[in-house]
């Protein structure tokens, strides 16, 4: 079993709403599921939830629930995560009821339960801790607080429920904006809506929840005024990075996400060794490996899942797709796009040239325009390269095809389906024919 250095209380369960629909994405694909970085949106909350090693997982769903559970089905299983269906939603504080009667059913669990969003990403696991342990911690002449909530001073307040304060600036209450005055609509501190509960405090209040407001719903946030109605302490604790409690209900709040998440990932690269000479260009998904000393040109694209050994130049104008990986001193150039294949180490492929479906060996030599023509328009084939071959600039192998260690195509060869060229031999014309073979100089 894992060591639970992350996790700051003795019992921590985390549930995740991620039932809503998305309606403002106006997109059939699951809001918890649209892409951002290569990655599934829920993908980091599952992240942040893995790296807290709570004891207790609750993911809430409806909306597209089979579509998210055949996305991210494993990982859910790898987590040990609980997925509930909240079924017609109808607020927060309804969906936390379902999760709690799922999670705890007979009322035992006595923790901390930690509360995250399916649509909030950029979350970061330390602010996560602090509501945690906020939880734990002693207030004087108070007492532990029965729970505490994430706010920010730094968002447009807009839609989103304003934080009222006692004159002493102790918590009272959140109000939705909808059921705010036009004097309460002034208050700047917001509810962000991360926070985290003494379970039993939270028990206590989530039956008494009641739907009497202009949308009609549970509001989880009413638990707050209740617990301080109760002699309860609620401790706020304030956010100053607005982004990483941005929530995505559009598009354009995806867009802003995603230009977050990619500084995040290239300050990491670049904090590892990797020069990146252009940044602003640069799109490299996550879980992208970079070896040290490599460098990354102007309008390069990585995608998800791709490994690029140690000092390997990549770009300008390169495109790694799924399943492409560059071994150490390999080098891609201008428009070259690669897609499950292997540049062996020291080989270059610098010019016009796409690589699927291939393996190619140490120091090869790819020339401009090469195509390896994997596909017949069915199936998928494989090219196999050897170590020291040269790919004549126009080479077309129509996959399978396998060419041997110091082997050399002419420029324009097309190298026909099934072709084995063997080791030092030439294959010239179209289609490609032997005609000669080298020493293991390189001469005749």
């Amino acid at each position: 079993m894992a060591p639970k250095k992350h996790n700051p209380v003795d019992k921590l369960a985390v549930i995740v709403l991620a039932a809503g629909k998305g309606t403002r994405t106006k997109q059939k694909l699951p809001k918890v599921l649209l892409p951002l970085c290569g990655a599934p949106m829920l993908d980091y909350v599952l992240d942040s939830l893995e790296a807290l090693h709570a004891d207790h997982s609750v993911i809430v769903l409806h909306h597209g629930i089979g579509e998210v559970q055949t996305t991210l089905g494993k990982r859910f299983e790898a987590l040990g995560c609980q997925v509930v269906d909240q079924g017609a939603p109808n607020g927060t504080g309804h969906a936390m009821q379902v999760a709690l009667k799922a999670m705890d059913p007979d009322g035992a669990f006595e923790g901390t339960i930690l509360v995250l969003y399916g649509d909030s990403p950029l979350i970061s696991v330390e602010t996560l801790q602090a509501l945690v342990r906020g939880v734990e911690c002693e207030i004087p002449e108070v007492g532990c607080p029965a729970a505490t909530i994430l706010t920010s001073e730094e968002l447009v307040p807009g839609g989103l429920g304003r934080i009222l304060r006692a004159e002493d600036g102790t918590f009272l209450a959140i109000r939705e904006a909808k059921d705010c005055s036009q004097e309460e609509l002034e208050i700047q501190e917001v509810n962000t809506g991360f926070c985290a509960f003494r379970a039993s405090a939270l028990r206590s209040c989530l039956p008494k929840l009641k739907n009497q407001n202009k949308q009609g719903e549970y509001y989880l946030t009413d638990v707050f005024g209740m617990l301080v109605e109760k002699g309860e302490a609620v401790l706020p604790i304030m956010t100053e990075d607005p982004d990483e409690v941005l929530g995505i209900n559009d598009l354009s709040q995806l867009a802003q996400a995603r230009w977050v998440l990619q500084e995040r990932i290239l300050e990491e690269h670049m904090a590892n060794g990797v020069l990146i000479e252009d940044p602003a260009t640069a799109v490299i998904e996550k879980d992208v490996q970079i070896g040290s000393g490599t460098k990354v040109l102007p309008f390069v694209v990585m995608r998800n899942g791709v490994k690029v050994g140690e000092n390997c130049e990549v770009g300008p104008f390169s495109h790694l797709r799924v399943g492409a990986v560059l071994e150490d001193q390999a080098e891609v150039g201008n428009f070259v796009e690669m897609k499950k294949s292997v540049l062996g180490q020291g080989s270059k492929a610098k010019h016009l040239t796409y690589l699927g479906d291939a393996t190619i060996g140490r120091r090869a030599n790819i020339g401009a325009g090469t195509i390896t023509a994997n596909y017949d328009g069915v199936h998928k084939h494989k090219t196999e390269i050897g170590d020291r071959a040269f790919i004549g600039s126009g080479t077309i192998l129509v996959a399978p095809a396998k060419v041997g260690e110091g082997a050399l195509t002419g420029a324009g060869a097309l190298i026909k389906r099934n072709c084995h060229i063997g080791a030092q031999e030439v294959f010239v014309g179209v289609p490609a024919r032997f005609l000669k073979r080298l020493d293991e100089e390189g001469g005749e």
